[in-house]
């Protein structure tokens, strides 16, 4: 078992910057994916980000080459350093670990873009 604590929302202007953070209770080393997903009022979770052990990385095309993943071992963290942000990239931002046939949740730390 594990569990996420997100950090690092808040309100920017479109354009900013941000980074949220993921701090997990225990060793990410051997999790398999580490996730970062998306939800507004209405709609579905939407992923934004993955990462997987061996490094492999995914983006939607909404996010591709704003957005980026990574992780940080040592701190037991995974970060997601989101720039030009758009106001449609208003959302909870949600952290995801698949780990051994399971998927845990944190809590959600909410980002808001506007002017």
């Amino acid at each position: 078992q594990v569990q996420l604590v997100e950090s690092g929302g808040g309100l920017v202007q479109p354009g900013g910057s941000l980074r949220l953070s993921c701090a997990a209770s225990r060793s990410i080393l051997s999790i398999y994916a580490m996730s970062w997903y998306r939800q507004v009022p209405g709609k579905q979770r939407e992923l934004v980000a993955t990462d997987r052990v061996g490094g492999s990385t995914n983006y939607p095309d909404s996010v591709k080459g704003r957005f980026t993943i990574s992780r940080d071992n040592a701190k037991n963290t995974v970060y997601l350093q989101m720039n030009s942000l758009k106001p449609e990239d208003t959302a909870v931002y949600y952290c995801n670990a698949f780990d051994s046939g399971y998927l845990y949740w944190g809590q959600g730390t909410r980002v808001t873009v506007s002017s």
